[in-house]
């Protein structure tokens, strides 16, 4: 027992994976939490975004030479504006229409494809990486830890809170929220619904991006990493709780943890398998998530 304790100890998860799969999935989700929560349907172009905004950080910082912080602050930007154009050029005809949430998930998949292989013309199929100096790590015992992996953490945990900071605190936030819980209740209470969930799209996105952006200050960036992305996202939420952010966020947290540990007595090529082994328990127990109402 005592050797296999010590065989699994020695097949734990790096601290560079294992601090990406606790705070990726955590600061995604957050992110995930106003397309499928607020705007009520699973938008599958959501880790398509998140790949843009990765990209787009690689373009300013690696092949125009923008500082790394500035060209990420530009990649959130321009992912916002594209998506709230997207919001007037489809969504909105589609809400005008009184579209159906299989309707729209359709559209969301065709534009999750468009923005894929319009990265893939753009910037080829290649795995791409930032172009960024390497700096020595901290050493906590026999434990290396970079400084890229302590500025994601830091910025997830910033993420999180200014989350929790807007619905809470802001007009828009709570307006969010009561578009969340009844959308002709908001209506008729005197909430412009357009603007919204324009502004839900643009943070919702902005958000996306950073998390793209701290995915490839990790490890490398390519085409596909939305995708493989998306449903650990979608599980995150639906764990937590549909409706709630702070859920999404706890929900990302033991996606991550379950995904990682478990590569101690599994292939990794099981973990999105596990992730939603753990989705399936859990919800078997409490089918509202984990901090749903």
């Amino acid at each position: 027992m005592l050797l296999t304790h010590c065989h699994l100890i020695g097949r734990l998860p790096e601290p560079e994976r294992l601090s990406l799969n606790l705070n990726l999935p955590s600061s995604s989700s957050c992110s995930s939490f106003f397309s499928y929560s607020i705007l009520n349907f699973a938008n599958f172009a959501h880790g398509d975004f998140l790949a843009l905004g990765a990209y787009l950080t690689f373009v300013f910082s690696a092949i125009l030479g923008v500082h790394f912080i500035p060209a990420s602050a530009i990649a959130v930007v321009i992912t916002a504006f594209i998506a709230v154009c997207c919001d007037y050029a489809i969504w909105k005809p589609m809400r005008e229409k009184s579209a159906g949430s299989l309707t729209l998930i359709i559209i969301s998949i065709g534009l999750a494809l468009f923005l894929r292989n319009l990265i893939i013309f753009l910037w080829g199929p290649d795995i791409k990486r930032y172009d960024l100096p390497v700096k020595r790590g901290i050493e906590l015992g026999s434990v290396v830890i970079t400084q890229n992996q302590i500025f994601v953490i830091m910025v997830a945990v910033i993420c999180m809170f200014l989350v929790h900071y807007l619905l809470k605190r802001t007009t828009i936030g709570k307006a969010m929220r009561a578009l969340s819980d009844n959308i002709d209740l908001a209506k008729a209470s005197g909430i412009d619904v357009d603007r919204v969930i324009r502004y839900t799209w643009a943070i919702g996105m902005a958000l996306a991006a950073v998390g793209g952006i701290l995915y490839g200050l990790i490890t490398n960036i390519n085409p596909n990493m939305g995708w493989f992305m998306l449903l650990p996202m979608f599980a995150a939420v639906i764990l937590g709780g549909i409706g709630s952010p702070y859920g999404a966020m706890v929900g990302g947290v033991v996606i991550g943890l379950a995904q990682e540990l478990s590569t101690a007595i599994l292939p990794t090529e099981y973990k999105q398998a596990v992730a939603f082994f753990i989705l399936i328990v859990v919800l078997f127990i409490r089918p509202r998530g984990i901090l749903g109402s």
